[in-house]
């Protein structure tokens, strides 16, 4: 009698084991980290927005990395209500210096790796924090006023976008540093479906062919595969408009 309740105690346990790591199958690297319990991860959550014509797709110049292009898009904001929840994972900001301004509220920061998953429950509620649209509203804005064609912002206000896939990257070994790094993407489409939306895309596909135009540029996936386009640098971000698969390495940070 004993052997048969040690077996099903086993067998209880082997089924508990088998059903957590199917539950976060894209998670398993992150739910390792929580097993060992120390250390801690960089956390960074953003939205992508994926502009494409046949096999081209439209690459903005990063604002602080101007060798680099990547999708439209960024990280999202929390509001002041996530708070409380974002003290319960250990969540601290991480902003560089001299940014301190415009990344106020970024959720990009560090969480102790035992919190890992917590931190993405969290955010997969989808409680006291941007959307996917309202992040990408910002964002498009922003980059558009920032790639020096402010007259298309206009065009921003009422687009509505459709959700292509959610993509996990890590935990990952951060060059340089004692501690891992995870990112989680949502990569979203345009709906076209009014005039200015239309437009909006025309635009963005006829800037992004205009060899002197040098802030927006249109990217093959071999472009993006390879990881470079031209003369310019392609953002290892930028292949999950192809997939969920990461193809190259974090570019080396700037000092």
């Amino acid at each position: 009698m004993l052997a048969n309740i040690v077996a099903g105690l086993v067998t209880a346990a082997l089924l508990a084991v088998g059903g957590l790591a199917w539950q976060y199958r894209r998670r398993l690297g992150l739910l390792r980290a929580a097993l060992h319990r120390s250390g801690r991860l960089r956390v960074s959550v953003a939205a992508l927005l994926r502009i494409k014509d046949d096999d081209g797709y439209i690459l903005m110049q990063h604002p602080f990395r101007p060798d680099a292009y990547g999708p439209p898009g960024g990280v999202f904001k929390y509001t002041s209500a996530a708070r409380a929840a974002l003290d319960a994972v250990g969540f601290v900001e991480h902003r560089p210096p001299g940014r301190e301004a415009t990344m106020s509220r970024d959720l990009r920061g560090f969480v102790p790796a035992r919190l890992g998953l917590g931190f993405l429950r969290w955010f997969d509620s989808g409680a006291d924090r941007e959307s996917g649209p309202e992040c990408l509203h910002r964002e498009l804005r922003e980059e558009l006023a920032e790639a020096g064609h402010p007259e298309l912002m206009a065009l921003v206000e009422n687009l509505r976008f459709q959700k292509v896939r959610a993509v996990v990257d890590g935990p990952r070994p951060t060059l340089g540093k004692e501690y891992r790094t995870i990112r989680s993407f949502e990569v979203y489409d345009i709906i076209a479906d009014t005039p200015e939306a239309l437009q909006l895309v025309q635009c963005l596909l006829t800037l992004g062919r205009d060899a002197g135009e040098t802030a927006i540029i249109l990217a093959t996936a071999a472009d993006i595969e390879e990881g470079r386009c031209e003369r310019y640098l392609v953002s290892p971000q930028s292949a999950f408009l192809l997939g969920e698969r990461r193809i190259h390495e974090d570019l080396p940070a700037l000092r």
